[in-house]
């Protein structure tokens, strides 16, 4: 069974029930953790302050285990002491939090944090060692506060959206929740034929609520077409047309780009009707309001090409069910075996004749040891 990922707070579990922190309390309860839990993997973070805060004589092994990576500590002021490069990984990687802190500043920036199994404690107990538990984090003053200030910081980002993200996102919306008339209904788009969606409506609205017009996205280069080439950027598909690779456009995206590299681009348009985005390097991006003609082009050909793939896979799929007529010929075989073991049998007959051969055999060599006995007689007489 795999394991889940856990970031520890050790500025927290090695402080717990003490003043100071202790390395060596700290070494005691990670390791009962994985004694328990082996199959987990654990990241151990510690705030910036913590060797100078435990005892001196733990401080060269506390320097050894940081330079041996089995402890993180954050940059030199970092907000909230450790707190906030934690929850940074925790967030990143998904990863369940090992501390009996409650992270209160943090309610309103880390909701996952009230989500079940996401925070753990510890604690040693005297003569029964450490106990683990699911928890829930305590709120308080400052929990009301940061969900406030959460809110707040959300609308105000909200705001910043320009009107043709707003728009963009009103019109996918709108697509994704209204039924089609007419069984598909034809999306309005430079008057370029039917235009079917590169984009579900949650991947297209993700990123354009984080992505707005003129803001640099990084993405991965999934396919190449004639006029430019597919990525992927936060979960979206994004086309690069030629005229985004340089100044002249180069012959072939191949040129530019390479199958798999992360490149950083800039949000150069977006196309709502058919939920594509458009990016282009940073050095020559033209934002505009309308995506380009190649652009359009590949959006509509792209659908058709996917289809195309999945419909060539399908059809393949049933050859291969072909394969066990060769298993019904395999029986034949079986049934030309049991000539073999009847040939025997006419030898059988073969063995007796040779028996009554030497039984005839054997009358004659008496035949001729009495005939010098006869020889005898005569002598006799004779004399």
């Amino acid at each position: 069974m795999a394991g889940r990922q856990v970031v520890v707070d050790g500025s927290n579990i090695a402080t717990e029930g003490r003043s100071q922190p202790s390395l060596a309390q700290l070494d005691d309860g990670v390791r009962a953790y994985q004694a328990e839990h082996a199959a987990d993997k654990v990241i151990v973070v510690v705030d910036a302050t913590f060797g100078h805060r435990i005892d001196p004589s733990e401080r060269r092994a506390f320097e050894e285990a940081e330079a041996a990576g089995e402890l993180v500590s954050p940059p030199a002021g970092a907000i909230g002491r450790g707190d906030r490069f934690l929850l940074q990984i925790a967030d990143r990687t998904g990863a369940t939090v090992l501390s009996n802190d409650s992270f209160q500043e943090f309610h309103g920036e880390y909701g996952w944090l009230f989500d079940e199994g996401r925070l753990i404690g510890g604690k040693p107990v005297q003569g029964v060692g450490w106990i683990f538990t699911p928890r829930t984090p305590v709120r308080g003053p400052k929990s009301r506060v940061a969900v406030r200030t959460g809110k707040r910081a959300a609308k105000a980002a909200e705001k910043k959206v320009s009107p043709e993200a707003r728009d963009a996102i009103a019109e996918a919306t709108a697509d994704a929740v209204s039924p089609k008339e007419g069984g598909g209904r034809r999306r309005r788009g430079r008057g370029r034929g039917p235009a079917e969606p590169v984009n579900e409506p949650l991947a297209f609205i993700t990123f354009i609520a984080d992505h707005q017009p003129g803001s640099e996205v990084e993405a991965i280069v999934d396919t190449f077409t004639s006029h430019g080439a597919f990525v992927t950027a936060n979960g979206a598909r994004c086309y690069v047309p030629l005229t985004g690779l340089g100044d002249p456009p180069p012959r072939s995206a191949k040129d530019v780009l390479r199958r798999g590299e992360p490149r950083t681009f800039v949000v150069q348009a977006l196309d709502p009707p058919r939920r594509g985005i458009e990016l282009a390097l940073p050095e020559v991006a033209r934002v505009a309001g309308v995506p380009t003609d190649e652009t359009v082009e590949a959006e509509i050909a792209e659908p058709a090409r996917a289809k195309k793939k999945t419909a060539t896979k399908k059809k393949a799929a049933p050859a291969k069910k072909a394969a066990p007529a060769k298993k019904k010929a395999a029986p034949a075989k079986k049934k030309a075996a049991p000539a073999k073991k009847k040939a025997p049998a006419k030898k059988a007959p073969a063995k007796k004749k040779a028996a009554v051969k030497k039984a005839d055999a054997e009358p004659k060599k008496a035949t001729k040891k009495k005939a010098p006995a006869a020889k005898a007689k005569r002598t006799k007489k004779a004399t």
